[in-house]
């Protein structure tokens, strides 16, 4: 997918007018989902060993009534975090900290709720809460279920058990956060929200990202099987349109 002309990394304000567009999205549909979950989701069509095209993805993720004519300010931020995204998983990085390094776009909701005066909080059960990248997780994992055939397992024995490590490493991400909160990813002085546990997670499942892309580019598209045609019975008519039948034409000998 082509960057757009004169396109760079996205700002914190893309990211904003990402929110927005999906909010407006979602006053006519509420199954819209939130862009954490957009990101994880194109994650893991990044990982996929065939590339699929948007009039595919886009009612997957947005419903059949997405119209990217109508919303093309998302899909123009849309195609710059693809490339954004593609870049940093092509370049080999060694340490997470390398600002070269794919970084999901995750959010602390519990520590953006910590984070205000209690009396602003209203009713929020913090347990009910996503934890940290849990969305990103459940988007990513959401396409890995709705293209179940792209994600079978190599052939390869040491491959496969590669792919399934890493797919365990997403999987696990998915769920909650049961360790004890020790710092927030919300602010740096803000209460904690966030265990060291998940931030280890979370590093397994950037780098599990890294191997499944690799191995879909190392792979390629399956290759789609070849289907031979039932061939006709000795006593039927041959196919090639002579009047005999099949042993006394092309089946004989």
């Amino acid at each position: 997918m082509p960057t757009p002309t004169g396109a760079g990394p996205l700002t914190p304000e893309d990211f904003d007018a990402l929110d927005d567009e999906l909010d407006f999205m979602r006053e006519q549909d509420e199954e819209i989902p939130q862009w954490e979950f957009c990101e994880g989701f194109l994650a893991a069509l990044l990982c996929m060993r065939r590339e699929v095209p948007p009039e595919e993805y886009w009612p997957v993720l947005l419903g059949d009534e997405f119209r990217p004519m109508e919303h093309m300010e998302f899909v123009w931020r849309w195609r710059r975090r693809w490339q954004e995204m593609a870049t940093a998983l092509d370049h080999p990085v060694e340490l997470l900290d390398d600002e070269r390094t794919y970084q999901p776009e995750a959010l602390d909701t519990r520590g953006a709720m910590l984070a205000l005066p209690p009396e602003e909080r209203g009713e929020s059960d913090l347990g009910e809460l996503p934890a940290y990248a849990q969305v990103w997780a459940l988007g990513f994992m959401y396409a890995v279920e709705s293209w179940p055939e792209e994600w079978q397992p190599p052939r390869d024995d040491e491959t496969a058990e590669m792919f399934d490590g890493a797919l365990h490493d997403v999987v696990a991400l998915t769920e909650p956060d049961p360790g004890v909160p020790a710092l927030s990813m919300y602010s740096e002085d803000g209460p904690p929200s966030v265990s060291n546990e998940r931030l280890d997670a979370l590093a397994a499942a950037i780098w599990a990202v890294y191997d499944l892309r690799q191995i879909a580019r190392s792979l390629g598209p399956r290759a789609e099987p070849v289907r031979k045609e039932p061939e006709p019975g000795r006593n039927d008519l041959c196919p090639c349109g002579s009047g005999k039948k099949f042993k006394k034409c092309h089946g004989a000998g």
